[in-house]
């Protein structure tokens, strides 16, 4: 198990992870990148990112494909290239996992008595997700690939409220690895995401340990005197940070993550601590820059380096 990091499938970004000491990276923005469904030499591209990732003592630990809605009807088809081209990548250069939403059907209403907007709950859905993923899944399989679903929620505060991610609440785990017989389906775990909404992330990684081949390793905070006060849908209420400045006992998930016989590395998310944050220009702090994000991924990197094994 290394410690890696977020990061383009760009030499620039490899020599940027380098030298904040990250041995791993999860390659994201792969639907931007010089392997993309349209790249006509996107064989040859992947084999000069791996030699390139090979050389520098690096590995990718997965490619984080897409991170939209792709049962959206308006972006279903470029996701299924877009994860198509991903799994062919993984399976030329020996990457095990490719990552992304699962997406999900919004559809909303109004309700008989009171005439209110309502949402149709996601699981009523769940036909339309297995059609749309697991003739992906068995490709994948095919080639020596799974899938992990990332499960942010991506509702307001990434609480799971009118949302469109299927897996953003656990109950809706269960419905989907209950109802398909594709073993490659499993999880990119963030512990961060069940933290924000109550749930237990050890008691959770205990259930659901067999089934995590990924993990973003991002922290939390709650502000339970604010929480108690005006609810967990305030803002400032929860709120994400890296490992080492938020609540998560790291030494009991990595124990955890080993026990169930968790096989990847742990790839630092950034971007979302409110301090140490790579500010936009405009945004009206005297410390914007990428100096700050920079620290805060350091500071994930040593607390987690302590806990994993050589």
């Amino acid at each position: 198990m290394r410690v890696g990091v977020l990061a383009r499938g760009e030499t620039g970004q490899l020599d940027w992870a380098l030298s904040l000491g990250f041995r791993a990276l999860e390659w994201v923005r792969f639907e931007e990148g010089v392997c993309a469904p349209g790249r006509a030499d996107w064989a040859d591209q992947a084999d000069r990112l791996g030699a390139a990732v090979a050389g520098r003592g690096l590995r990718i630990s997965a490619i984080g494909a897409l991170y939209r809605n792709p049962l959206d009807p308006a972006q279903t088809e470029m996701a299924r290239a877009v994860f198509q081209r991903a799994i062919a990548v993984a399976a030329r250069l020996g990457i095990k996992t490719v990552a992304g939403f699962p997406g999900a059907v919004i559809v909303t209403g109004r309700d008989e008595r009171g005439g209110h907007l309502v949402q149709e709950p996601l699981e009523n859905h769940l036909p339309q997700v297995l059609a749309f993923w697991e003739p992906l899944a068995r490709a994948a399989a095919d080639q020596g690939v799974r899938i992990a679903f990332e499960h942010c929620p991506q509702g307001p505060y990434h609480l799971p409220v009118m949302h469109y991610n299927l897996l953003g609440q656990v109950a809706q785990w269960e419905r989907l690895f209950d109802a398909t017989a594709c073993d490659n389906l499993g999880l990119e775990w963030d512990p961060s995401h069940l933290l924000c909404q109550g749930v237990e992330p050890l008691d959770n990684l205990a259930r659901f340990g067999r089934k995590i081949f990924h993990v973003h390793a991002k922290d939390a905070w709650i502000n339970r005197p604010l929480m108690a006060r005006y609810g967990i849908c305030h803002p400032g209420v929860a709120e994400h940070r890296f490992p080492g400045l938020g609540e998560l006992n790291w030494a009991q998930v990595v124990h955890g993550l080993l026990r169930a016989g968790y096989d990847s590395d742990l790839s630092v998310e950034g971007w979302h601590d409110p301090v140490y944050r790579n500010h936009e220009p405009g945004e009206g702090t005297p410390l914007a820059g990428r100096q700050l994000e920079d620290d805060g991924l350091r500071i994930a990197r040593r607390t987690l380096e302590n806990l994993v094994p050589a």
